[in-house]
């Protein structure tokens, strides 16, 4: 059990410098960065190769109809997302965020490998499609459980007066991890014949994918459990099934205010795994081309929000981020798919950054402003609860929408329905309390009496310390 300033990322003198905590503060850090990126890297490629390998999976007379239904199938992942958030995040509010972490990663690597090596429909028949969905279900429980466990576990780790950067962490890794699993499938796109590409060149990404998840699991298994978590766990031992029931009765208003920090996820998930296949569709440009200029503009995500994070310590949290990311979405979304109409690579790839540049200021600061709205003892429950319905509602059917407004000959109404959702979130945001900009407060939230009592609790039977001065 940690010492409260080490929680605090401070070392104790008493210690002795050789007792820091920063090298394993490090570790840690790695463990959770590493674990997320190759979590969200075996999420996307299926979106972005969909229309790739529909054929081979889901044949149809149509095109069109075999796109569909893998996305269909994609969505399925999603489905089961909230009902993972809520059947097990309190399970790590009861038994700890390391081990959630560690078989969540498990479950991804799993899928990723079954989708990898399933054979087409024409040599096993409609059991591909089967196994597809099988794995598409894994995922879903293995992300269901991961977001909002990681978020709790990089902020809980985290020095105070650097929890927006730690916090941004976890994004900037999902960021990374989109931009991995883009370039991933730009490159086999690029490198192989259509024939090729349609039978066999599209399961390398899925088996990387899962090869990486082995090395995420060993990372997570060495890691260390959050102290906030075994401070509170000392005070509060209820069961999981009560930890929901008090979340949902005590915390309504905090529940609102995350889901509307997550609810812009439909326009991450359209930039993300259908912008190239929308292009595609509704221009004629080729889908390696697309894929490739969004790569560059993802490159701008993975630096724009840690350097958001790091900002929001400064400048705090709710007054910029992620006000400003809202606005920009609402300005910017329309114009941009309307742009998209002219012809080019530079074009598409100033459509793609554009919108990886204001999804990036929003996406830098939600997950640190969601932990620090609930207490330890519910903060897993809270975030999950309310991210994946939300994600579920939104993120992962919003290719399958945007991909019917453009069936329907509506390409522009991809962006109408991406800014109404986020024009209703930003309203919600003006209610967000500042929980930035605080200097080195005691806990994680604003107000968390159970870690403090936690915290007492071993400082008053270790001699070696004397924390209660913290609490003065």
């Amino acid at each position: 059990m940690k010492t409260s300033k080490e929680a605090l990322g401070r070392p104790d003198p008493s210690a002795g410098p050789e007792k820091s905590e920063h090298p394993r503060r490090n570790i840690n850090m790695v463990a959770g960065t590493i674990g997320h990126f190759v979590e969200w890297y075996d999420w996307y490629i299926y979106g972005l190769l969909a229309a790739v390998f529909s054929g081979q999976i889901f044949p149809s007379d149509s095109p069109f109809a075999s796109l569909i239904a893998a996305l269909l199938t994609y969505a399925v992942g999603f489905v089961v997302r909230p009902l993972s958030g809520i059947i097990i995040s309190p399970l790590a509010d009861r038994f700890g965020r390391r081990l959630i972490l560690t078989l969540s990663i498990s479950g991804m690597a799993l899928g990723a490998l079954l989708i990898g090596l399933t054979p087409s429909f024409a040599t096993i028949g409609y059991a591909a499609p089967v196994l597809f969905l099988v794995a598409r279900i894994l995922q879903g429980v293995s992300a269901g459980s991961e977001a909002q466990s990681a978020i709790a576990f990089m902020v809980e780790h985290a020095p105070a007066n650097r929890r927006g950067l730690f916090g941004s962490f976890s994004n900037m890794a999902s960021g990374f991890a989109t931009l991995a699993a883009t370039g991933a499938a730009a490159l086999v796109t690029s490198s192989f014949t259509p024939a090729d590409l349609a039978a066999w060149g599209w399961r390398i990404p899925f088996v990387a994918g899962g090869i990486l998840g082995v090395v995420g699991l060993i990372l997570r298994a060495r890691a260390e459990e959050t102290p906030e978590f075994e401070a509170t766990a000392l005070v509060d031992q209820k069961s999981a099934p009560a930890r929901l029931m008090d979340l949902l009765r005590e915390h309504p208003k905090a529940l609102l205010q995350a889901a509307a920090l997550s609810a812009p996820a439909v326009a991450y998930y359209t930039w993300a795994t259908f912008l190239p296949t929308y292009a595609k569709l509704t221009t004629g440009r080729d889908l390696s081309s697309t894929l490739a200029g969004s790569v560059i503009g993802l490159a701008l995500l993975v630096v724009i929000v840690p350097v958001c994070g790091a900002l929001s310590d400064r400048l705090g949290r709710r007054k910029i981020f992620p006000i400003i990311g809202a606005i920009g979405m609402i300005v910017l979304f329309y114009p941009l798919l309307l742009l998209l109409n002219q012809p080019g690579f530079g074009v598409y790839v100033l459509v793609s950054a554009s919108g990886w540049v204001v999804l990036g200021i929003w996406q830098s600061i939600y997950p640190t402003i969601q932990a620090e709205l609930f207490p330890a003892a519910v903060r897993v429950s809270g975030i999950g609860f309310a991210h994946q319905i939300v994600i579920a509602v939104f993120g992962g059917t919003a290719p399958l929408i945007a991909a019917a407004f453009v069936g329907a000959g509506q390409p522009m109404l991809v962006a109408v329905y991406m800014i109404a959702i986020v024009a209703l979130c930003l309203v919600v945001y003006f209610t967000l309390p500042e929980t930035g900009n605080r200097g080195d407060r005691a806990t994680v939230a604003l107000a968390d009496p159970e870690v403090l009592e936690g915290e007492h609790l071993v400082s008053s039977t270790s001699p070696a310390t004397d924390n209660t001065k913290r609490f003065q």
